[in-house]
């Protein structure tokens, strides 16, 4: 499409006619590239020299622009943007050359455009420009609008551009500007929009504003800027102009600002729309003043050191506030009732990660339920990671008037609900990590998602299932729940994760279900509780959909079914401590997505090599067969199929990730692993892809450790121990470069100790004491700095750290001891190398307890059976718990929707 507009005579109405005739679009391309020729269709605009307006925008053209067009004298506007040439042109007071490849230096294109002393707009977002913003620039006395954003290879600002009398907007966002940024472009006194956000290497502070600054726009998120807030922001108002020209929206967000804000410069900013404050370090109080703007809709304080109390508020009845964060502070004592009754439009409330006692809200006023039903806006409310104590009071089911549909309570020290109580309508409760006490609660019959771990709860009602019609993750793990399973609970047909581990459950699992695995359930986690019952008469569905199969630390019996090779997408296999006995499961070899096989402590028996090996688990990161009967030689086909402990490049960054079950693209369950690591039994509470061990020990394997073994360059833990191992540590082991613990104890190895582990730079534990051993111990810092005990019982070893004391064997091969008890470890470090493998790093650091359904911007993320109404009333509690409830989004999309909001 050729737009253009001027004042066209009659005589010129053929030219243009002509000009029309002379495009030939090919039928190749919706978006033909036309070159431009002077001498054809270019040649009937050159004889209209009254054109002032000529858009060739998105056009398709290619080629140079004809320098004949600069004989256009009274052109006023030329539109380019999205065309593939370079740029030659003059005399112009508009110029767009969005996205058009440039790739000019700072002194090329800004020289290039000093000859133009008319222009006004200015805008080559996307054009690869390069360089320092020089003074060429600042020579264009009637530039007004400067858009220079997406151009990362910018790298600094001229301060010249101070000097420009008619500056407006000024937009050098995501440019890569570096150093301090000049505090006297903040104060051009016809500034109205300055944005330079997302350039992180930039430094600067905010200057004092003069009273005649027109700013409306300020957005300096992700950048350096610091220092203190002036109490001269508030003169960001033109007194002439107050309802067009003064601040209406303050971004400094992402910064290193610090101290206090001010109770009176928040005062003059009566047209204040949004304040973004957020990830800064800002302390003191929160002013009430900042409250009562009268047109303020959204102000974000989050992760900053504000402190005290907050203020009540009065009078603000007609506030416009709707989006409120305080979370991530240490603000304290009672919420005041002003901000949950007074603020009737708020439609986002986050007042989690804070020091708050309770909230000042008397249930026995019945003053109370009637205004928060009036708060019909709310659908959602998060208080959660406080320290609010007693018992959840029964009108709370009521706010919103019904409409609450999401509820997070999580991480305080409530103890029980208030009778009598009706939840009803939420569709997303999160109670968990209380002191919650009693009987499960009923919630309500349209609840998708449900959280009750981390409390006393002490049992499960029968009718329970009567109120999961519509459930989809439940969770009451960590509790004290006894008794048995419900039937009851197979009404739940949406189930896609059920996690009732760590409980005192007894009796047997409900087959029906076991059969829901064919529907919707992809997470069953009833480990570590007293379940009962053969394992052999469990039938799994033809369509099983099982990911993750926890069943251990029950008293389970009988064989592993052959049916579990219907669930071929299983990734997690956990039968650990039960009591089942049968041999190596080669009949899972469909299973192509299995990451994790527990067998430890059965009575499973036999070789592991599979006939026909026609097993293949590439993505295997954790086998642990340990404390069972198997026998025979390791298999080395079998082994070499275990691609994923081949893998010697670490991961960091994006490619870092967790074992968890994908529900959607931001939607998945986290999966906490038992392991037996440096001799001390550690929950990995989240397992990361990096982690791989293998654990064989206790069991009768005998002949040589395979040399292939050595081919496991990510193998982070290896335990061999109390088997009935011969021949030498064969001296591959050298190339275990990852790994962090080694126990060969207690077998029959002999020979030297391979040079090659000198060199494992990460090797923090090591056993080789109890075997054949002989010669002197290689020298190398890492094997030296062993306790005396990794080698003794080797009669034939010597040199440090071993002293000269006789060593001594023991008359025959002892049980293993029980692993150090350890409940479990909130974090568990991993050394490894990271980039540029520069020496030791932890990586893993802390691994969380999350068994937490990751929701999307749409808390409930389940959009087939949501009700219209989506309120987001604040993000979860931690940085951990804000991803897994997703209230919030990331910083990007919540910045995008206020941008959207702002151009609306």
């Amino acid at each position: 499409m050729v737009l253009v507009s001027g004042q066209c005579r009659s005589d010129q109405q053929s030219l243009l006619l002509q000009m029309k005739n002379s495009f030939r679009l090919s039928n190749d391309s919706v978006f033909p590239s036309t070159k431009l020729k002077p001498q054809s269709e270019f040649h009937s605009l050159l004889r209209i020299p009254n054109l002032t307006h000529l858009n060739l925008s998105q056009g398709g053209f290619a080629g140079e622009i004809p320098i004949e067009i600069s004989s256009l004298t009274r052109l006023v506007t030329l539109d380019l943007s999205g065309l593939e040439h370079r740029l030659n042109l003059t005399e112009l007071r508009e110029l767009h050359l969005d996205r058009i490849d440039l790739s000019a230096s700072g002194t090329e294109w800004c020289k290039a455009l000093s000859f133009l002393p008319n222009l006004q707009v200015l805008s080559l977002s996307g054009c690869d420009l390069s360089g320092p913003i020089n003074h060429y620039l600042a020579k264009l006395r009637s530039l007004s609008v400067i858009r220079l954003y997406d151009n990362y290879g910018l790298s600094s600002c001229t301060e010249s551009l101070a000097n420009l009398p008619n500056l407006k907007t000024l937009d050098l966002s995501e440019c890569g500007l570096q150093g301090k940024f000049p505090e006297k472009i903040l104060q051009v006194p016809t500034l109205e929009t300055l944005d330079l956000s997302e350039n992180q290497l930039l430094q600067g502070s905010l200057p004092n504003f003069p009273k005649n600054s027109s700013l409306r726009n300020l957005i300096l998120s992700g950048t350096g800027f610091s220092g203190t807030l002036p109490d001269s922001i508030g003169n960001l108002e033109n007194l002439t102009w107050v309802e067009s020209r003064n601040l209406k929206y303050l971004d400094l967000s992402f910064n290193n600002l610090s101290g206090g804000i001010s109770s009176t410069f928040w005062e003059q900013l009566v047209n204040l729309n949004l304040v973004l404050l957020s990830h800064n370090s800002l302390n003191g109080s929160i002013p009430r003043s900042l409250f009562l703007l009268p047109n303020l809709e959204t102000l974000w304080l989050s992760n900053n050191q504000f402190e005290n109390q907050l203020p009540e508020i009065s009078n603000v009845s007609s506030s416009v506030l709707f989006d409120l964060d305080l979370s991530g502070n240490r603000l304290e004592g009672p919420v005041p009732i002003s901000i949950i009754f007074e603020l009737r439009n708020l439609y986002t409330l986050d007042l989690s990660s804070n020091k708050f006692s309770r909230l000042r809200l008397a249930s026995s006023k019945p003053r109370v339920i009637p205004i928060l039903k009036n708060q019909s806006q709310l659908s959602g409310l998060d208080i959660s990671n406080n320290q609010i104590p007693g018992e959840i009071p029964n009108w709370i089911w009521e706010v919103g008037n019904g409409n609450l549909n999401f509820l997070n309570l999580s991480h305080n020290l409530l103890v029980s609900l208030q009778e009598p109580y009706s939840i009803s309508s939420i569709r997303l409760l999160d109670l968990h990590s209380n002191q919650l006490r009693g009987n499960i609660p009923h919630m309500s019959t349209n609840t998708s998602y449900v959280d009750y771990s981390n409390n006393h709860f002490t049992f499960i009602p029968a009718d329970i299932g009567n109120f999961m019609s519509e459930t989809e993750y439940f969770f009451a793990a960590n509790n004290s729940l006894v008794g048995v399973i419900p039937e009851s609970v197979c009404k739940g047909i949406y189930f896609q994760v059920l996690d009732l581990s760590n409980n005192n459950l007894s009796g047997t699992i409900p087959a029906c279900l076991i059969a829901q695995s064919e529907t919707t359930l992809g997470v069953l986690n009833l480990g570590r509780n007293n379940l009962n019952g053969t394992l052999s008469d469990t039938i799994f569905p033809r369509n099983c959909g099982l990911q993750i199969l926890d069943l251990g630390g029950n008293q389970l019996q009988g064989v592993v079914p052959k049916s579990l090779a219907n669930c071929n997408m299983l990734q997690v296999l956990d039968l650990k401590n039960n009591h089942i006995s049968d041999n190596f499961p080669c009949w899972l070899g469909n299973a192509s997505s299995l990451q994790v096989l527990v067998l430890q402590s059965n009575n499973f028996s036999g070789h592991i090599s599979c006939p026909r090996n026609n097993v293949s688990w590439p993505l295997l990161q954790i086998v642990d067969l340990a404390s069972n009967k198997f026998s025979g030689r390791l298999s080395q086909k079998w082994l070499l199929t275990m691609e994923e402990m081949m893998v010697a490049e670490t991961k960091s960054g994006s490619e870092l990730k967790h074992l968890r079950y994908v529900i959607s693209s931001n939607q998945f369950y986290e999966v906490g692993v038992t392991v037996t690591v440096k001799g001390v039994e550690t929950m990995l509470l989240k397992v990361p892809n990096i982690f791989t061990s293998i654990d064989f020990s206790s069991n009768n394997f005998e002949g040589p450790i395979p040399e292939e073994m050595g081919r496991f360059k990510s193998l982070y833990a290896l335990n061999m121990s109390h088997n009935a191992l011969t021949g030498s540590i064969p001296s591959s082991f050298g190339n275990l470069k990852q790994i962090e613990s080694l126990d060969l104890s207690m077998n029959n190895l002999s020979g030297k100790i391979p040079a090659q582990l000198a060199s494992l730079n990460f090797l923090s534990v090591l056993n080789l004491s109890y075997n054949n051993l002989v010669g002197k111990i290689p020298t190398g810092t890492q094997l030296q700095s062993f306790s005396p005990t990794s080698y003794e019982g080797n009669k034939g070893l010597y040199g440090p750290p071993l002293t000269n004391d006789s060593q001594t064997r023991p008359p025959e091969l002892q049980p293993s001891p029980p692993p150090a008890s350890s409940d479990e470890i909130d974090w568990f470090f991993i050394a490894m190398s990271v980039g540029f493998a520069v020496g030791f790093g932890a990586v893993v650091s802390p691994l969380m307890f999350s068994v937490r359904l990751q929701a999307s911007q749409q808390v409930t993320g389940l959009q087939r059976r949501q009700s219209e109404t989506n309120l987001d009333l604040g993000a979860a509690t931690t940085s951990a718990d804000r991803d897994r409830v997703g209230l919030s989004g990331t910083r990007g999309e919540r910045t995008a929707q206020l941008r959207v909001r702002r151009a609306g």
